[in-house]
């Protein structure tokens, strides 16, 4: 039966653009009766927390906003359009990315170093999103009976590894016996990888994107080892490419017909140079890597590098000289702009910076980043009563941040709402797996709150929620 759905599903994969979403299994009857999706949205969530108590993610709210809008132009076209998806942003020069049951997408920065282009870094989110369309982690426990608590275990285990070690160092830290162990809790099975791969395929079509994009990420990642015999990307240890498998992605391009002609995306050119200046993580370096890429062959994601690399060095004059052609010939650009308000900030000119950012916000309402800026930039002009109303309309609008429910903590402290610092320490822990702190913010909340009826009561279920989900967390480690 698995084989006669998987042929259906190669020859749906094979049909026009205009076709409707290809059948693929649902598996709606078996799988379910493993893991539902409800199951697997709570397991996602405490699974998360644990992710988040192990390894710290990177705090770029506009990597953050760029990934997230790409995400949401895929999920359609991957059949998740009902779906909640979560992303988790980790500065490791590790080419990886995952997809964890409950929506959880990861992405390491080290991925922006090998896609060349936007397509490319779409062609392997794609990828994931195929995975969570098709339920292969709940496919994968009904063909094996096994458990999903301990399932997850192992793929927490092996993710956690990659973020917090990657590369060959990774290898040198435990032995190759257990690498292994950990690496084959996140691989699936030959038959879901290849039904990813052609479900990618066909998102990024109906996206608009190449679909080439796919074959040629897969190459760019077996050249990253093929003459070195280096250990391979974190990728391809939990998603192994075979020729095999570029030889099926070949061959279904051709039958999906002429790529779609979209430009290059700019943006993704100017974010790609702010990646790569996290993973330098040395700003001295990365002046001397932007200028020298200038030099070379000009461009200008190079010279926004190098305007930022500049600006965190303190060489404000020189930032400026970089950052002001850019302006000139886009002076619409939201990147670019984005870019004037980090550097006003970075010099000290807060007036400014916040004229910028509201004139930014203005045209661009509610946009992440923008309010993420003018939070900062109010609390630094000692607005602190409008940074905090800033952070509680964005922890209203992104509940599941918990960056944002850690400044609002910050910044209710420093406007004297107590309560308010309570129940935001409480929700910040609670995201980041410390239940036992998250339990003690809400209690001194309650008491706080004790002659507050309907507050008690919020507060009351907080708790139970809380120790829910510590208690999954807990079968999880």
């Amino acid at each position: 039966m698995r084989r006669t759905l998987l042929l259906l599903a190669a020859l749906c994969l094979a049909a026009p653009a205009g076709a409707a979403l290809p059948d693929l299994p649902e598996l709606g009857d078996t799988s379910s009766a493993i893991l539902s999706p409800r199951q697997e949205e709570l397991l996602g969530r405490a699974w998360l927390g644990a992710f988040r108590a192990r390894v710290k993610t990177l705090d770029d709210p506009e990597l953050t906003a760029y990934l997230e809008e790409l995400l949401g132009e895929l999920k359609g076209p991957a059949g998740l359009g009902e779906s909640e998806l979560t992303l988790v942003l980790v500065n490791n020069p590790a080419l990886n990315a995952f997809a964890v049951p409950g929506g959880v997408v990861g992405v390491h920065t080290g991925l922006f170093r090998y896609a060349e282009d936007e397509d490319e870094l779409a062609a392997v989110l794609a990828h994931e999103l195929a995975h969570l369309r098709q339920r292969h982690f709940a496919r994968r426990l009904e063909a094996g009976r096994a458990n999903a608590v301990t399932a997850l275990a192992g793929m927490l285990a092996g993710l956690v590894l990659a973020a917090t070690v990657g590369g060959d160092a990774g290898m040198a830290a435990i032995t190759m016996g257990q690498a292994a162990a950990l690496e084959s809790n996140l691989r699936y099975s030959r038959e879901h990888e290849q039904e990813a791969d052609r479900l990618g395929l066909e998102i990024l079509k109906r996206t608009g994107r190449d679909p080439a994009a796919v074959p040629r990420m897969f190459e760019r990642m077996l050249a990253a080892t093929r003459y070195t015999g280096s250990r391979p990307p974190e990728y391809l240890l939990t998603h192994p490419l075979t020729e095999r498998r570029l030889a099926d992605a070949r061959a279904r391009l051709h039958a999906l017909g002429e790529p779609p002609h979209r430009p290059h995306s700019e943006r993704y050119a100017f974010l790609r140079a702010r990646a790569l200046l996290w993973l330098d993580g040395n700003l001295l370096e990365s002046v001397r890597r932007f200028r020298a890429e200038l030099a070379a062959s000009g461009g200008d994601a190079a010279r926004y590098g190098l305007a930022l690399a500049l600006s965190g060095n303190g060489e404000h004059a020189a930032a400026a000289r970089e950052l002001a052609p850019l302006l000139a010939a886009r002076p619409a650009d939201l990147t670019l702009r984005l870019a004037a308000v980090e550097l006003a900030y970075n010099r000290g000119d807060s007036r400014e910076a916040l004229a910028l950012v509201e004139s930014l916000a203005a045209e661009h309402p509610g946009y992440y980043p923008c309010e993420r800026y003018r939070a900062k930039i109010l609390l630094r002009l000692g607005r602190t009563g409008e940074a905090q109303a800033v952070l509680e309309r964005l922890s209203r609008a992104r509940p599941a941040d918990p960056q944002v429910w850690f400044e609002l903590a910050e910044t209710a402290g420093l406007a004297g709402d107590i309560l308010g610092v309570h129940r935001a320490r409480a929700q910040y822990f609670r995201l980041t797996g410390a239940y036992d702190e998250a339990r003690k913010q809400l209690l001194y909340a309650k008491r706080l709150a004790a002659a507050d009826r309907r507050e008690t009561a919020l507060l009351e279920e907080a708790l139970r929620e809380v120790e829910e989900e510590a208690k999954r967390a807990r079968e999880l480690l």
